[in-house]
């Protein structure tokens, strides 16, 4: 399975860490080589996008990692991790709250904003993960991030966690860029409604141009791993450049871009693009306006772009 390259997108279950799903598939992919493309909670589910081979230098370099989540929120109780996993630090009575209420409070949540990220999240301060601070119980002095929020719809049913029941449960529709904590989003929504709230249940729905209608269990990933159809369940790196315009190359000119050096007179416009070779994705370059080529970042074995 050594020459494995593309993108595996996983439904990831509850009670698996990110880094747990990439040291599974790093025994059922058998290398070493894999990323993921965007932290997800132990406690949620969803669409976890996992880098394998060459393709995993394409992790940080995907334009469009907007998110997607369906969302459970518990109002009446807050907690030192923002959901239902932490200790309770503050209850409130909620019943009285409505849902005409919450409906009412999320479009002042939406758009452009400033959120400051968790004490509970893999954020790094002085090169430690917050959540090493959080554990040993200090606080220390976070800077708020630029993110924002598409959309904020309340949801008609609520699939809560079997352990909870009750009233003060409601779904939430989130679409979000890249960077947003739903945890701090749905305290601030508690806030706006005078009481204290929590994550009670959360699923990625959207992880930039992958759904969850691509998603596969780990079970459907070793079944096809045992059955040899493992490629199968791959999507190219390319995939997630599709919007950007094409430039084709022959043998002599990729061997050009991957020794590092220049390709001339390209048949392609100005600006980022796709690399194309024999028609299929070697990576990201750019043309100038001399329509000269340089590479960006290739994806191939043994590059040096």
């Amino acid at each position: 399975m050594g020459g494995l390259n593309g993108i595996l997108v996983v439904d990831k279950p509850a009670g698996f860490t990110s880094f747990d799903v990439v040291a599974k598939l790093r025994g059922i992919c058998a290398t070493r080589k894999i990323g993921h493309g965007g932290t997800l909670d132990p406690m949620a589910t969803g669409v976890l996008p996992v880098f394998v081979g060459p393709a995993v230098k394409a992790v940080d370099l995907a334009p469009n990692q907007d998110k997607a989540y369906d969302a459970v929120m518990l109002l009446g109780t807050a907690t030192d991790t923002g959901d239902i996993t932490g200790t309770v630090l503050k209850t409130a009575d909620a019943a009285h709250i409505t849902a005409a209420e919450v409906a009412a409070v999320l479009p002042g949540l939406t758009g452009p904003q400033m959120q400051t990220p968790p004490m509970y999240s893999a954020v790094k301060v002085d090169g430690r993960p917050l959540y090493d601070y959080a554990r040993k119980g200090q606080t220390v002095e976070r800077k708020a991030r630029p993110v924002t929020i598409y959309a904020l719809d309340l949801m008609e049913q609520v699939e809560p966690p079997l352990s909870l029941t009750g009233a003060n449960l409601y779904g939430l529709q989130v679409r979000c860029s890249k960077g947003t904590y739903v945890r701090t989003l749905l305290e601030e929504i508690g806030a706006a409604l005078g009481v204290p709230a929590t994550l009670a249940g959360l699923r990625r729905t959207q992880a930039g141009v992958f759904g969850l209608a691509q998603a596969h269990r780990l079970e459907e990933i070793q079944l096809a791993k045992d059955e040899g159809r493992l490629e199968s369940l791959f999507t190219g790196a390319g995939e997630l450049f599709a919007m950007l315009p094409a430039v084709e190359v022959d043998d002599t000119a990729l061997g050009r871009l991957r020794n590092g050096a220049p390709v001339y007179r390209v048949k392609g416009e100005p600006g980022r693009c796709r690399v194309l070779h024999a028609g299929g994705f070697a990576g990201l370059g750019r043309v100038d306006e001399e329509r000269t080529l340089r590479a960006e970042k290739l994806f191939l074995e043994n590059d040096r772009a």
